[in-house]
């Protein structure tokens, strides 16, 4: 079953870099130079938070 989240992206006005957060998740974020980069590596921290986690922490996470 495929689960949506929603991300919150800022762009710092000094560096230039996207900073991406997924606010259901505290460990999931991220900063790429550009939006494509940043997709996917928000992609890829959610996927290491969801195997650190257990089945039970897994359904705490509540949907959008």
């Amino acid at each position: 079953m495929e689960q949506l989240f929603t991300a919150h992206i800022e762009k710092d006005s000094e560096s230039g870099y996207y900073i991406g957060t997924i606010p259901n998740d505290p460990g999931a974020h991220t900063q790429a130079k550009t939006l494509d980069e940043l997709s996917v590596r928000l992609k890829e921290v959610l996927e290491l938070c969801f195997e650190t986690m257990t089945e039970e922490e897994k359904k705490e996470i509540p949907s959008l």
